[in-house]
């Protein structure tokens, strides 16, 4: 693969990051550079990453690349980029998104129960000790514009016996105000009143139980 990396003239990278971390409260992306048929993305004001169509990298995914512009998205939501051009935010005007606490109250079931987003689009969630991954039917996925069959195909055991399940990966998974980007889940076919946050979601925060109440604080 040829290497091009083209970067608009007068556009130093120190400019862009400088651009990208006055964007408080958002999520920030710019399109740097070239190396052939991948974008080299700034996002978040962090070190330039490199994306080929279709690869995602802290929630944002690379539509499509012609020429000088970049079509990704981000939250459920398209954007254009030029090369050399203004970063593209999403989220600033909205709610912070960077928060490192969640807290949440049990049910008169005693279950703990949350709205929070997948990509961009609402969610009704329950944290489930017992599965060990997130956890989501078809259905559900389909809802939030989940190529889900383009993952892992494997079966899991269920008490009806063995169904068709498929490994993806979440781009942003959103509670409260505490956003995780690249979640491992796992898609089946079986009825799913709510997705499941289970042990590799609990597992990237500290978890203190008191009575009716679940604090969850955000590891670093």
């Amino acid at each position: 693969m040829a290497f091009d990396l083209r970067l608009l003239p007068g556009l130093t990278l120190a400019t862009l990051l400088a651009a990208l971390a006055g964007s408080v409260g958002a999520q920030s992306v710019a399109l740097a550079g070239l190396l052939g048929s991948k974008a080299l993305l700034v996002i978040d004001g962090g070190q330039p990453r490199s994306l080929a169509v279709g690869e995602s990298h802290q929630g944002v995914k690379l539509i499509s690349l012609q020429g000088e512009l970049a079509m990704v998205e981000m939250g459920g939501k398209r954007q254009s980029l030029r090369l050399g051009g203004a970063p593209a935010s999403v989220g600033g005007s909205g709610e912070a998104a960077g928060g490192n606490r969640i807290v949440l109250s049990a049910d008169s079931r005693g279950h703990f129960m949350t709205q929070g987003q997948i990509n961009g689009r609402s969610a009704a969630m329950m944290v489930d000790t017992g599965a060990s991954m997130v956890s989501l039917s078809a259905e559900q996925a389909q809802q939030f514009g989940l190529a889900y069959r383009q993952g892992r195909m494997q079966g899991m055991s269920t008490a009806n016996g063995v169904i068709p399940s498929w490994r993806v990966k979440l781009g942003q998974l959103r509670v409260g105000e505490v956003t995780l980007y690249d979640v491992d889940a796992v898609v089946s076919e079986g009825a799913m009143p709510y997705v499941l946050l289970g042990n590799n979601f609990l597992s990237r925060f500290q978890m203190n139980r008191n009575n009716d109440q679940m604090v969850l604080d955000k590891r670093f």
